[in-house]
């Protein structure tokens, strides 16, 4: 591990010292960034299971040592960090173009020391290193989302983005110092033998929600999100949404399951309603959106608050001892982090090439471009079937597995949750169902239909690097939609790790080829079966349309409603296809409509979507925040007569406290 790490960091290196040598940093550091991202995910898929492997590193400060631990819980997020990387720095190769912001081989440094920073948050076994990699990892993704710094809403997305990462980074820090129990011993194995009162390691918890929250934008820490990932470039928000969010899980796992000695019922219904929320808002807002990246980033939003249901399910299941389903709901989770770090990642890169072809991230200027980009157009394709949630593929298994969760909650011990979860996974179907809704506008309007602009035309396919970063994560998603029986047994470790049960018996009694994680009486899930079905009934379509209508085929235009003027401009917008959503959820949104008027010579009907959190909560802070500010730089008088009376006072009155 500490080897990949260290190419990492020689690759950035070496990247500075070629600074404006695009075709070197771009054509050969990013590959080789790749290949160590491959190393590192076989490597860690080799340590699960495994016994723990601990580390001391002579850095940092006298007497503060790096400690250094990989566990199950750590590899299977290494195998996520080096799985999607692999792909992502393959597309980062063919996609980074002279000219956008930072010199290549200072973006070069700046994207493997990211990478180095996120695998060392996972592999970190104390407070000091988990604090300095996690404040490294928040500088180097600033300055990844700044690198177009030229223009000024890419430096306000970024500057945001640092403010909640930092308030975030204080919430952790306070956590630590909750969970060493004034030992001044900060390393996980002390807080580990730490024994918490219930008050203690509840206030320990609420920190750690709140602080990774605003890591992995749970509402209301959310704003960050669909500003920074717009802002950055495309591979940098792959990153950010496939593989960065999932740090911050991985530390609420790592605090919740493995630090804390006690876990509480209450705190699972905190986590199952803030993930539900959570996910509620990010598929709303995500179905009216205009913007594909953004549309995108409220996609994250909606599946980290899905993780987070999962979370507080298993949670609540094991603080009623009910270990194995506790293990189950923490399967269908740890199912999504990587599902969701597969085709999150994949549509990103998609986005960003055909940002690349058209120079448009405006859904109202796009569509057809299928003709133009079919590469494209059929892995986005893949990409949104698994956002959509729909079989074969990754997305499907996670959900199908968090739904199996709910249906056993009526063994809880407590009849208030027994009718409250049943309304909780009715919201869980809504909430796939806007997910669904949300990918077929997202694919429709961008691939198919007419060009609504000219230059559309002029749209051209994805490299080859490109489209090799593009498979790779294409096959990922394939992967976990077809073998989940396979992937679950891997993963059982860590799922044995946290829940203290072990999952993988009852998943090898059954078939290679079926799911059933309790048992086959109860609920089973034959992927491959499915697959085989779709393709025999789509080859028996084939072969009676072949036989009984070949050659009966006619074309001829669509019914123009009487108007035979037609061009792209008939055909349903962005807007358009979200305007029911927008109808439903108006009260989530605060909406501005800008009406044309009968005298403008081409009249337009705008209607702007915007947060209400925005303005309920953050700007009401900013504005107090000022207010204080203004009142302390009244002191600043710039006389050093005025500075010495305030210590004066400050000497007079810290006297009479001591003296009292």
């Amino acid at each position: 591990m500490l080897v990949v790490l260290t190419v990492w960091l020689a690759i950035g290196t070496f990247g500075v010292l070629a600074l404006h040598r695009f075709a070197l940093v771009a054509k050969v550091f990013f590959p080789m960034g790749a290949a160590a991202s491959l190393v590192l995910c076989v490597a860690a898929a080799s340590a699960m299971g495994g016994a723990a492997e601990v580390a001391e590193l002579p850095f940092g400060l006298p007497g503060l040592n790096f400690h250094l631990r990989l566990d199950s819980l750590s590899a299977l997020f290494l195998m996520v960090l080096g799985g999607v990387t692999t792909g992502v720095s393959l597309f980062a190769a063919g996609y980074f173009r002279k000219g956008e912001g930072t010199p290549p081989g200072l973006l070069c440094l700046q994207y493997h020391l990211f990478l180095a920073s996120m695998a060392l948050v996972v592999l970190a076994d104390d407070a000091y290193v988990f604090m300095v990699m996690w404040e490294t990892m928040a500088l180097s993704s600033f300055f990844l989302v700044t690198a177009n710094h030229r223009i000024a809403e890419i430096r306000q997305a970024g500057y945001l983005y640092l403010l909640l990462a930092h308030v975030g980074a204080i919430a952790i820090l306070l956590c630590f110092g909750v969970l060493q129990a004034n030992s001044g011993d900060y390393t996980f194995n002390n807080m580990r033998a730490q024994h918490l009162s219930p008050f203690w390691a509840s206030i320990a918890f609420l920190l750690a929600l709140f602080g990774f929250g605003a890591k992995a934008g749970i509402l209301p820490l959310h704003v960050w999100l669909p500003e920074a990932h717009p802002a950055a470039p495309s591979p940098v928000s792959a990153l950010m949404s496939g593989v960065m969010l999932k740090t911050a899980v991985y530390g609420l796992l790592r605090v919740t399951f493995d630090l804390l000695s006690v876990q509480l019922w209450w705190w699972g219904v905190l986590l199952l309603s803030v993930g539900l929320l959570t996910a509620l808002f990010g598929v709303v807002f995500s179905a009216v959106q205009v913007d594909m990246k953004r549309l995108l980033a409220y996609s994250s939003i909606e599946n980290i608050g899905l993780i987070m249901v999962g979370m507080g399910l298993s949670l609540l299941f094991y603080a009623y001892h009910m270990s194995a389903l506790a293990a189950l709901a923490l399967a269908a989770a740890l199912y999504h982090v990587a599902s969701h770090a597969a085709f999150k990642s994949l549509l990103f890169v998609c986005t960003g090439s055909v940002l690349h072809a058209t120079g448009e991230r405006n859904l109202g200027r796009l569509g057809g471009l299928i003709r133009y980009t079919p590469w494209v157009a059929w892995l986005s394709l893949i990409g949104a079937l698994a956002s959509a949630g729909l079989p074969p593929l990754g997305g499907f298994v996670s959900e199908w597995l968090l739904l199996q969760s709910f249906l056993f909650t009526p063994g809880l011990p407590n009849s208030f949750l027994n009718m409250l979860i049943p309304v909780v996974a009715a919201a869980i179907a809504l909430i796939a169902a806007l997910a669904g809704y949300t990918m077929v506008k997202f694919f429709g309007v961008i691939f198919l239909g007419r060009p609504r602009e000219e230059k559309l035309a002029q749209a051209h396919d994805a490299g080859t690097l490109e489209k090799i970063g593009m498979l790779w994560l294409v096959a990922i998603s394939i992967l976990l939609g077809l073998m989940p029986s396979q992937i679950l047994k891997a993963i059982s470790p860590v799922i044995k790790q946290l829940s203290l049960f072990d999952l993988s018996p009852s998943i090898a009694a059954n078939a290679w080829w079926l799911l059933a994680p309790i048992s086959v009486a109860r609920a089973s899930y034959g992927p491959v079966i499915f697959l085989l079905g779709v393709a025999a009934s789509c080859t028996l379509a084939y072969i009676l349309v072949r036989l009984f209508y070949h050659g009966r085929l006619r074309r001829s235009a669509p019914w123009d409603c009487g108007y035979p003027l037609q061009n792209a401009r008939m055909q349903d917008t962005a807007e358009g296809f979200g305007q029911p959503i927008r109808q439903i959820f108006e009260p989530f949104f605060r909406m501005e409509r800008e009406l044309p008027s009968p005298f403008d010579a081409q009249p337009r009907y705008r209607v702007l979507v915007e947060d209400p959190l925005w303005y309920w909560l953050y700007l009401p802070i900013a504005r107090w925040v000022e207010r204080i500010s203004q009142w302390v730089g009244m002191l600043q008088k710039g006389r050093i007569a005025v500075y010495l009376l305030y210590s004066f006072l400050t000497l007079v009155a810290l006297l009479l406290m001591a003296k009292q």
